[in-house]
């Protein structure tokens, strides 16, 4: 069985030293898709029953590891020391930064494979087996 959620988040970034017009800042609205696979809770007492996941966990948990994250921030490459001067300019301004183009970081994000140890390790999150 699985379940899917959809959201969506704005971000900026520019590619530097590109050929045309990506070399500008500019942003775009993303749309995530994430699909959550496995078996249904057979126990009548826990929460879930009868789901993989309770819809509103899955869209909590995709909220805190992707979206609060990226939404409305400006994803910049670690050497566009330009770019990060002029945001480290603006005050309280939400700014990504990574080590690679972020184009490429962006598509990375798909597909996201986290364990349920990691998600209770990194993220307080705890999934039932």
């Amino acid at each position: 069985m699985e379940i899917t959620t959809r959201m969506e988040f704005d971000s900026g970034h520019r590619i530097p030293n590109h050929k045309s017009v990506c070399k500008n800042l500019h942003g775009h609205r993303y749309a995530i898709e994430v699909t959550v696979k496995g078996e249904i809770e057979e126990q009548r007492h826990q929460s879930d029953f009868g789901m993989v996941m309770d819809f509103k966990d899955a869209k909590n948990l995709i909220k805190k590891v992707i979206v609060d994250e990226w939404d409305h921030a400006f994803i910049a490459y670690e050497k566009d020391l330009e770019v990060i001067s002029f945001l480290n300019t603006l005050d309280n301004h939400k700014t990504v930064i990574l080590k690679g183009s972020p184009l490429q970081k962006i598509w990375r994000l798909l597909p996201l494979n986290y364990s349920p140890e990691h998600l209770k390790m990194n993220l307080g999150i705890q999934l039932d087996q």
